[in-house]
């Protein structure tokens, strides 16, 4: 690859300016520089560093310094916890900062975590010496303002994508090569249950409305339920294939969106290769800083915004688990307080969670409590809407006791007997049984 006027070093000498005791940011999700970790881990090996700490959303891909064998030298202590250091996490090899997702950049803007080093992927500059963020802004915007030294990788394969992720290669330091395309994921198609839920999550969705919604299956199966919707927007902290189609058929068009109109907003992308292609020069995309399309007081600005995010575990009182099994941390709050909040502060916006009623083993999605240690992510003040494959109900404005008759009647059947016996022990006499 060849690069006109820019200067390029290698990996290796790259990450020579990493002193023991740093802190670093790597961009996140499918834009993680694997090149520049992989260096940075040859020389932690090599016995040339410690006390390094590491920062990210999650990533994609390898993340070889959450490993065992870097304990002393590497220290991850990630915005939230993606699959590929679970395991590591939950060993207390890798830690993990709650904090809402919206508010990741205000962690360095704000003075509440140092960083001395930024690590990222761009796209090669333009004519004017204007490179792209490409598929994840984050809060690296927010880490190079205050960082001592970025280095860049330039790879073809990042998209240039506009808004926030258009920066100048003047504010990076050091420039590295390399063409390894950036990390892709292709969803599996939604099976009964999800296509079940994501029936009832459409059901929700006004013409007009602002759309939301997190990774997965789920997703996929609501926006592939919405091919006769008129003049919906996307708002939202990611978006995935799934929103190609809609498009394309003039379903998602951004023309009812007060700000940013006939825009998708989004502060990072996660999907096949179709999506990054499709988002290239893309002017109908913008990519912005976490702080602006996480913070729900702008999300609120957009009329109907509806919000679908999901769930592990929620109680009978409407207390929602997303980030932890019990004590073992799982996920992390991500952006779903941000946006249930901003949903519902929203003109006719709705927050909704959407879960499978139970769990792979038949387990009960719904419990009578919590499980001991379980993170509450959204409180049972901040709950509105919640469907699973066997309906949808609404829970805001509803008495404890309401919303136990209300969440029961879309528990799996096998279970509701169980939840009635166990509202009816915390609630009294009182509380009468879902015929």
């Amino acid at each position: 690859m060849e690069i006109k006027n820019l200067k390029t070093i290698t990996p290796d000498e790259a990450v020579r300016v990493i002193q023991s005791g740093d802190h670093v940011h790597l961009s996140s999700v499918a834009s993680a520089p694997q090149c520049l970790m992989a260096a940075m881990c040859r020389r932690g090996r090599a016995g040339e560093l410690e006390n390094v700490h590491i920062h990210h959303l999650h990533t994609e891909g390898p993340a070889p310094y959450a490993d065992r064998e870097f304990e002393g030298i590497f220290q991850l202590d990630s915005f939230f916890v993606g699959p590929n250091v679970r395991t590591q996490t939950q060993q207390g090899y890798a830690d993990y900062i709650p904090v809402f997702l919206g508010e990741t950049q205000r962690l360095y803007r704000e003075g509440h975590l140092p960083c001395q080093v930024v690590m990222l992927q761009v796209c090669p500059p333009d004519e004017q010496g204007f490179v792209s963020l490409g598929t994840s802004v984050d809060a690296t915007l927010a880490a190079m303002e205050i960082a001592g030294t970025v280095i860049a990788v330039i790879n073809p394969h990042v998209p240039r994508t506009f808004g926030d992720a258009v920066i100048s290669k003047d504010k990076i330091d050091v420039f590295v090569e390399d063409d390894t395309p950036l990390e892709t994921v292709d969803f599996a198609k939604p099976d009964a249950i999800e296509a079940a839920i994501g029936r009832h999550c459409a059901a929700l969705i006004e013409d007009g409305a602002t759309l939301q919604m997190g990774i997965g299956a789920i997703p996929n199966a609501v926006l592939g339920q919405l091919g006769g919707h008129k003049n919906l927007g996307i708002h939202t902290e990611m978006f995935a294939d799934g929103v190609i189609g809609l498009v394309e058929k003039g379903v998602i068009n951004g023309a009812n969106k007060a700000i940013d109109q006939g825009k998708m907003v989004a502060t990072f992308l996660l999907g096949s290769k179709k999506l990054y292609d499709y988002t290239h020069q893309n002017t109908q995309v913008l990519m912005m800083d976490v702080g602006y399309t996480n913070d729900p007081f702008i999300i609120a600005k957009n009329p109907k915004v509806t919000a679908i995010n999901s769930a592990l575990q929620v109680d009978l009182t409407g207390q929602i688990c997303a980030d932890s099994l019990g004590t073992k941390c799982y996920s992390g709050v991500g952006g779903q307080i941000d946006f249930v909040y901003g949903a519902s502060r929203s003109p006719g916006g709705k927050a909704i969670i959407a879960l499978p009623s139970v769990t792979d083993k038949g387990v009960s999605k719904i419990a009578p409590v919590l499980l001991p240690g379980a993170g509450v992510v959204t409180t049972r003040a901040h709950a509105h809407w919640l469907v699973t494959e066997y309906g949808a109900v609404n829970l805001y404005g509803r008495s404890l006791q309401e919303r136990a008759r209300l969440i029961i009647t879309i528990a799996h059947p096998e279970h509701r007997e169980a939840l009635d016996q166990a509202a009816f022990e915390r609630f009294g006499s009182h509380y009468h049984f879902v015929k």
